[in-house]
């Protein structure tokens, strides 16, 4: 049983979408969280280290998991009949695990960046501008239906989602391949399962 730590509407509901593609079971264990405003406490209850989330708690063996691109890789390795996450040995593992990353690593910075109007460091590190990491992106989408090629797969939970939240803003410029991408994610039947439960 895998124990997910949620607040809704928050970056935790995407797991919600996940657990429901893999077919795992799952309880959901409604969490307290500091706000943006100042609102809100930390949840004694919440094993995350900074009081965030989402954190999953595997109970097979007392396994936390926290970090979206974590948890994604996580709960694929661990539901691999699902399908949706290439395996050790298989020949599209090495993009997984670099979409996985670049989703943390450039992507998630270079829009919170953005979005706190905070000017990124040229040159520095893995930082780059929202508008000098979505070509790479577009592209991909443009070539193909998903991020890893043809098949739908746990790194297209993290970018759809993404984009779905930034695509009525001015934060992500607009591309009909990202408009076409989030429709054809967001249909999936999974999503809809894990809309109703979002409160728990």
């Amino acid at each position: 049983m895998i124990t997910l730590y949620h607040r809704p509407k928050t970056r935790s509901s995407r797991f919600l979408w996940l657990l429901e593609e893999l077919g795992a079971p799952y309880e959901i264990k409604i969490v307290t969280i500091r706000s943006r405003d100042g609102t809100g406490a930390v949840d004694p209850a919440n094993p995350h280290p900074h009081g965030k989330v989402p954190a999953i708690k595997d109970s097979d063996d007392g396994t936390t998991v926290f970090e979206s691109p974590a948890i994604v890789l996580y709960l694929t390795d661990k539901f691999p009949t699902a399908g949706i996450g290439p395996t050790v040995g298989d020949a599209g593992r090495g993009a997984y695990l670099s979409w996985l990353s670049y989703y943390t690593g450039v992507l998630e910075p270079a829009f919170m960046s953005k979005f706190m109007n905070v000017e990124v460091p040229v040159g520095t590190a893995g930082w780059v501008k929202v508008e000098d990491a979505m070509p790479f992106v577009v592209k991909t989408l443009t070539a193909n239906p998903y991020v890893l090629g043809k098949k739908f797969s746990g790194a297209d939970v993290l970018y759809a989602t993404t984009f779905a939240m930034f695509g009525a803003s001015p934060m992500m410029p607009k591309s009909p391949a990202i408009d076409d991408y989030v429709k054809r994610c967001l249909e999936r039947p999974a999503y809809a399962r894990a809309q109703a439960r979002e409160e728990g």
